[in-house]
């Protein structure tokens, strides 16, 4: 039988309650994922078995593993003749990208019946890819091979230019704490009322990478920012205990989600500007 997986999602207010693919055995899945984790894990998720579903587009135990190696050739396939990435020199979907649908892919079958331990198996053996050819002994953790890169580090003059296009106060705290505390845009959007000490200049930080508690020291300019955002920007904090939240329109005073803080850094970051 075909499976087109559909994406249905059910909100209360700015939070997610429920998602579903539309498939009794991976919308069951998917709950578990859900209660266990972080919801950028629980969208990865659904976006990685929807790809796959789509790919292969047969119900969950009728995958085998002649499916589970056409996906991941399919995934291999370059986008466009003489375009690569800089960070890596491919041309096509990041191995990284590739390998965590994999894992998504495998922690499904592990979960379903024997019937649809097939794929399971194919994903755990031993093949794979890396820049084309192939490779023995990549188990487990998937069939590709991931590029070690560093990390892209701003210097101290696109730092200071980034600094200076920012328009608000709100823009500036959430830039510095990135750049003196090391948090992700989703653990300085997560940061709620009470979780920052400014008497000892540290934030605590709820829910990091695996869900796992800390606490970063920040150096003052954050705070200064902060501060000038608390007292002259940030609407009535009875409508969010979020710190960050949004300034204008129809959802004025609601938090600030990871791709309106794209959107922001972006069109700052392409277009410069004073800071008022």
């Amino acid at each position: 039988m075909t499976f087109v997986p559909r994406v249905e999602g059910v909100m209360d207010g700015s939070e997610l309650r429920s998602i579903t693919l539309g498939h009794p055995l991976v919308d069951a899945y998917l709950e578990f994922v859900g209660a266990r984790g972080a919801v950028n894990t629980w969208m990865a998720t659904v976006c990685d078995l929807k790809v796959f579903f789509e790919g292969v587009g047969k119900e969950p135990a009728e995958v085998g593993s002649a499916g589970v190696f056409a996906f991941v050739a399919e995934q291999r396939k370059p986008w466009q003749e003489n375009v690569v990435r800089i960070e890596d020199g491919e041309a096509r979907l990041s191995a990284r990208t590739i390998a965590r649908r994999l894992s998504s892919i495998a922690d499904l079958f592990e979960c379903l019946s024997s019937g649809a331990m097939l794929a399971w198996t194919a994903i755990r053996c031993r093949a794979g890819w890396r820049h084309g050819e192939r490779v023995s002994a990549v188990v487990a953790s998937g069939m590709l091979r991931r590029p070690r890169t560093l990390p892209t580090v701003l210097s101290p003059v696109e730092v200071d230019k980034l600094l200076s296009a920012l328009r608000t106060q709100r823009e500036r705290a959430i830039v510095l704490a990135m750049l003196l505390g090391g948090l992700r845009r989703c653990e300085v959007l997560g940061l709620r009322l009470g979780d920052i000490n400014p008497g000892e200049r540290r934030l605590f930080v709820a829910s990091g990478t695996g869900g796992r508690e800390r606490i970063v020291p920040v150096l003052g300019r954050f705070f200064e920012a902060l501060g000038e955002y608390l007292a002259c920007q940030r609407p009535p904090r009875e409508l969010s205990d979020a710190y960050f939240v949004v300034l204008k329109g129809p959802r004025r005073g609601m938090p600030l989600t990871v791709a309106g803080l794209d959107e922001v850094i972006d069109g700052r970051a392409s277009a410069p500007r004073s800071c008022a």
